[in-house]
């Protein structure tokens, strides 16, 4: 596949996934789209789909083979489980945590803001214990990335 039809390909995964279409996902992951390539402004669609607590959309591109910890954006967004702490979406918190993400792992390339952080920025108490109890279940020390 040629680049011009991935970024193609990318641009209308990030907007399926935004949008809720679940067909149009399907659909774009068996043509070949790949589940890590960013649209034109830098986001990916494992991050549209948490930032939007779209958990079944997660779990498609988890198993497509999005990786948990990418960072999306540039600047003004993050990894998928900042994303999904931000808005406090527990569900799609659960998903991401049980596929591997980092609780501990900060955006802006490691600069900023925890997933824990982000939660604790709004009224979101279970989101903030799931994601408590997953720091607790990591081993301590830096993240090296």
């Amino acid at each position: 596949m040629n680049r011009r039809r991935r970024k193609k390909m990318a641009r209308r995964l990030v907007s399926a996934v935004a949008f809720g279409d679940s067909g149009r996902v399907d659909a774009l992951l068996r043509a070949g789209a790949d589940p890590e390539t960013a649209d034109s402004e830098g986001t990916t669609p494992l991050y549209a789909a948490s930032v939007h607590g779209a958990t079944a959309h997660v779990l498609r591109l988890l198993a497509a083979g999005a990786r948990p910890d990418t960072e999306s954006g540039r600047g003004a967004e993050g990894t998928p489980l900042c994303g999904a702490a931000c808005w406090g979406h527990v569900e799609t918190v659960r998903a991401l945590l049980a596929h591997g993400a980092d609780p501990r792992l900060r955006e802006d390339h490691g600069t900023g803001r925890s997933p824990l952080e982000w939660a604790m920025t709004g009224p979101y108490p279970e989101t903030i214990d799931v994601l408590l109890a997953a720091t607790r279940a990591r081993t301590t020390g830096p993240v090296v990335r």
